[in-house]
């Protein structure tokens, strides 16, 4: 779960940037989202690819008011928490 927890506060922080500074940067937006998606990729496997659609996007400010990483990792976050289970209550 904590390992959970550290992808989602590394995803907001790489959002949050996104949308602060790299996306006023003219000819920066292509490769910092390249980037995105290696890192969402490393991050949360195939399902990371996703990042790719603001790649396809060339209006860069427009692709920052999605946090496409930090909503991967909360889908994520609740796909862990599915595979764990529901706790067994004790019966009796």
């Amino acid at each position: 779960m904590r390992s959970d927890i550290a992808k989602l506060v590394i995803c907001v922080a790489i959002d949050v940037i996104d949308f602060t500074v790299i996306s006023w940067i003219p000819g920066a937006g292509l490769v910092i989202d390249l980037i995105n998606t290696l890192v969402a990729v490393l991050l949360f496997g195939p399902i990371g690819l996703i990042a790719l659609w603001e790649a396809a996007n060339l209006a860069e400010p427009i692709d920052a008011f999605v946090p496409t990483m930090t909503l991967l990792a909360v889908t994520q976050l609740g796909k862990a928490k599915k595979k764990a289970g529901a706790p067994e209550l004790p019966r009796g």
